[in-house]
């Protein structure tokens, strides 16, 4: 190979092009170079290069002779056996190219992250046998973003990364200190963390009474009909029932509010609509003689609101007459405490888990964005309080929350959309405070979407570490794009073509950007692709049409 010419031709400030006269002997044992291999570049001072290849060129000279032109994205310097970001300090005229042994890579990647920080979950997609760890602090104390159409692997990735986390230092499962909670709204993680604290419908309990005045409207009320007499009735008969069920002070009483987290009886605020709505006022006369039957009594007139309320009254009926609502409006709900509902979603209640899995596929569609909204703002003032707890006993304690929470939202854009609709105000407002706020107070959010242009631009913009997998949507390609940094140069362009479980590995948490492998998951989700040929030559199957009836009238 010392008798091969390879010469830099040109240095740009993002791209580097090199001319090879012979690049079938270019490479290193025995393994030709391709688009994503990298190269060594050494300069006058003794420092080196790496670049990654992006494209390779033909230009046919004189009698034919052919030299191949190879332009390679600078990523960074290899000097004194240590790796720099950037390329913009190689001297020129460059000395010497070379393809980049496994050993130079390997020191790029394994020397950048110490022992005690290092996670790792992922291979280079050029290269199976270079391990890609990542600084675990960074990752998960910054908001991380999975993106990808459906079947990128998307679902497998999201449950390597949470099962790697959640694991022991030496790979087992023994409880640890890792918090994670899973938002599943199609029941596809049950089978990917068969020891988690697994709550649906079946078992969920939300205390209604806790949702704060923005959630208690949005649900409650038709928001869009903008009805200031049922707004104000509503928020008078929440008020009135909290005091008579207080049993403080009578000046701890007159403080009660809207958003005070006491316990109301949403039938009282039934009843006590429904009395506003068919009330009868006495207007201190009396019925004529000539009216025999109604001589001598009082004559009544109907009460201000009487019929106004009617609409307000029936939405409010229907609700909690819902038996799907019965884990947020039933009796349960009443009783349940507040530590009860923080020690269930936190993996404190028996059976102590580090992962929580919530399935939201039986939620009704209606609710979805409440349920999200009310789960997720506990969380945040669970690491609010938690942090003041802890800085008043040690005001120069250093970490302020030594149990941190990571929340999970698959299929985040059908939660915070980047929409203004009213139905998902609650569950953006509190989402996108967290991530706002959250990293303060130990929670950060892990977003993962087939749809990122879909997501709220102000949720998505503050995430810091990027798993972008294969997007086929030009819109969602080109959102990404304008999140992701300009340094990038064409591996961005390579989304479109990645294989299943290939993506673009970004953020602050790796040296720099890679195109990654992800590795298998321990226990896979169930969401792989139904076998439609397989499934359709078998016989023909027949059905419960009652069993089907009896689940769907639930």
């Amino acid at each position: 190979m010392d008798d091969i010419n390879a010469q830099v031709i040109a240095v740009f400030p993002d791209k580097v092009r090199i001319v090879v006269d012979d690049l079938e002997n270019f490479k290193i044992a025995e393994e030709s170079l391709k688009v994503g291999s990298y190269l060594k570049i050494a300069d006058n001072e003794n420092a080196v290069l790496i670049a990654i290849i992006e494209n390779f060129q033909i230009a046919v000279g004189e009698g034919g002779k052919r030299d191949y032109i190879i332009e390679a994205f600078p990523l960074g310097i290899l000097r004194n056996g240590k790796f720099e970001r950037g390329g913009d300090s190689l001297a020129i005229p460059p000395k010497e190219v070379r393809p980049a042994n496994i050993d130079d890579i390997k020191k790029i990647y394994v020397d950048s992250v110490k022992d005690a920080e290092s996670f790792c979950f992922s291979t280079l997609a050029s290269n199976k046998d270079v391990q890609v760890p990542i600084n675990g602090n960074k990752f998960f104390n910054k908001h991380i973003a999975i993106v990808g159409s459906t079947g990128s692997g998307k679902s497998h990735t999201l449950a390597t990364i949470i099962q790697r986390a959640v694991a022991g230092k030496k790979g087992d499962f023994a409880l640890n200190n890792s918090h994670v909670i899973v938002f599943d709204i199609h029941s596809e993680y049950r089978s990917a963390f068969p020891a988690a604290n697994f709550i649906d419908v079946s078992n969920l309990t939300l205390p209604y009474w806790m949702l704060n005045s923005e959630e208690l409207e949005e649900f409650f009320l038709d928001t869009e009909a903008n009805d200031h007499n049922q707004r104000n009735i509503f928020k008078e008969a929440i008020i009135w029932d909290r005091r008579q069920k207080f049993q403080g002070s009578d000046a701890d009483k007159q403080k009660i509010h809207l958003d005070s987290p006491l316990l109301f009886d949403i039938r009282k605020v039934l009843e006590y609509a429904i009395a506003k709505n068919t009330e009868l006022i006495d207007s201190g006369e009396v019925y004529a003689a000539s009216n025999k039957e109604k001589a001598g009594q009082p004559k009544l007139t109907q009460g201000s609101l009487y019929g106004k309320l009617t609409n307000f009254v029936n939405r409010l009926e229907n609700k909690v007459n819902d038996s799907r609502l019965d884990f947020f409006l039933g009796e349960k709900s009443k009783s349940i405490t507040f530590e009860d509902t923080l020690q269930v979603l936190l993996g404190y209640s028996s059976n102590k888990s580090n992962v929580t899995v919530i399935d939201l596929s039986g939620v009704p569609f209606e609710v979805l964005s409440i349920t999200v909204s009310l789960i997720s703002r506990l969380i945040f003032e669970y690491g609010y309080i938690y942090k003041r707890l802890r800085c008043a006993k040690d005001p120069n304690e250093k970490i302020n929350n030594d149990v941190p929470i990571l929340l999970v939202y698959e299929e985040a854009h059908k939660y915070v959309p980047n929409s203004e609709l009213s139905k998902y105000r609650s569950s953006k407002i509190s989402i996108e405070r967290i991530a706002k706020e959250g990293r303060k107070y130990g929670v950060t959010l892990l977003l993962a979407s087939q749809r990122p242009s879909e997501i709220s631009e102000t949720i998505f913009s503050q995430c810091n570490n990027f798993i972008a997998m294969r997007l086929t949507n030009p819109v969602d390609q080109g959102y990404v794009k304008k999140l992701l940094p300009d340094s990038l140069g064409s591996l961005i362009d390579k989304m479109t073509s990645f294989r299943q479980g290939e993506a673009l590995l970004v953020g602050e948490s790796i040296i720099l950007p890679s195109i990654v492998q992800i590795d298998p998951c321990t226990n896979a989700p169930s969401s792989n692709d139904i076998p439609y040929w397989e499934l359709w030559r078998e016989q023909w199957k027949d059905m419960d049409m009652a069993a089907i009836k009896a689940e769907w009238y639930k």
